[in-house]
């Protein structure tokens, strides 16, 4: 049971196994685009390309669901970011029950958006939990645990990717230990537990109040979607990689001011601290490197980068989200 691309390296390493996937459970197709034409999920391209059954009921609550899955005669039910709460009705059906693959270690950020979350806050050590389903979300017990480093580049594209490789290596030994009677379970520590929700629009709006170490860290984090995003001249101004000032300069500019244009780079005072933008997109643009922005965009030093107030025709602007919760 699984839908965006982060399920697929785990699908693709059950497929390669030795035991056989019976089914394949995942979101229906949803529009997008400018067109608005439905695409499919990328389990289900994968599924249907192992020709393996794909079932995309709507809701799992409603006749026809148990009855689909009773029909496989699943031994075990592998979840990774399907989107869905699973009923007791669906965690009591397979013999072995039903494990989860978590982008973080639990109890440290439960919830949809665990990859992002942990580059914000700062955090530099992630990494992939198996651990039981249980009806409260990310609740299970502990199967396995496989830890990660946040380098100090990654951004939350990369580091989705590295966990999503991990996670089905993870997923491998998990289920080679579990038929084994190698695996023992253990309780998550409530004490210890952090959220993450799902990722909004709305996270990516740029705060310059705040540090740039701060701000630097959410650049990265938010990168690529919903990015991080301020306006320029009124127009909307992604920024998708920055650095801050290693010759810490304190400023009594206000913060979203341009303090220096470079041909190479734009300085921006921050709450504490100056960021260096180097990858940004304006409005209708192409993304580009901000040497190539500056020569056909002329900016100077005093003029702000400011956000609109929310509900305005900035949070119009950004791109759709994708399924992506993990």
């Amino acid at each position: 049971m699984g839908t965006p691309e982060f399920a697929v390296p785990s699908l693709q390493a059950l497929l390669d196994g030795r035991d056989q996937v019976v089914g394949v459970v995942t979101q229906p197709d949803q529009p997008s685009g400018r067109g608005m034409a439905f695409h499919a999920p990328p389990v289900k391209v994968l599924a249907e390309a192992r020709r393996i059954p794909v079932f995309q009921p709507t809701k799992l609550r409603v006749p026809g669901v148990l009855e689909q899955l009773q029909a496989w005669h699943p031994d075990l039910i592998v979840v990774v970011a399907y989107g869905r709460i699973l009923p007791t009705s669906i965690l009591t059906l397979p013999p072995l029950g039903c494990i989860n693959v978590h982008a973080s270690l639990l109890p440290k950020y439960r919830g949809a958006g665990p990859i992002q979350w942990a580059i914000a806050n700062g955090e530099t050590e992630t990494g992939i939990t198996i651990m039981q389903v249980s009806e409260p979300m990310d609740a299970g017990d502990i199967l396995l645990q496989k830890a990660l480093p946040i380098t100090a580049t990654d951004t939350g594209g990369s580091l989705h990717d590295k966990l999503a490789r991990l996670g089905a290596e993870a997923l491998q030994e998990a289920i080679g230990r579990l038929k084994a009677g190698w695996l023992t379970a253990r309780q998550q520590n409530e004490a210890e537990v952090t959220h993450a929700p799902l990722i909004q629009k709305e996270d990516g709006r740029m705060d310059w109040n705040l540090a740039a170490v701060v701000i630097e860290r959410r650049v990265r984090a938010f990168n690529p979607w919903p990015s991080a995003y301020t306006t320029l001249n009124g127009k909307l101004l992604k920024i998708f990689a920055a650095e801050v000032e290693h010759a810490f300069r304190a400023s009594q500019t206000a913060p979203g001011t341009i303090i220096e244009v470079t041909p190479v780079s734009v300085s921006v005072a921050t709450g504490d601290g100056v960021l260096t933008l180097r990858e940004v997109q304006l409005a209708g643009k192409k993304r580009l490197s901000v040497e190539e922005f500056l020569r056909g965009y002329h900016l100077q030093s005093s003029q702000e980068l400011r956000v609109r107030a929310k509900n305005s025709i900035l949070g119009q602007c950004l791109p759709r989200s994708s399924t992506s919760s993990t």
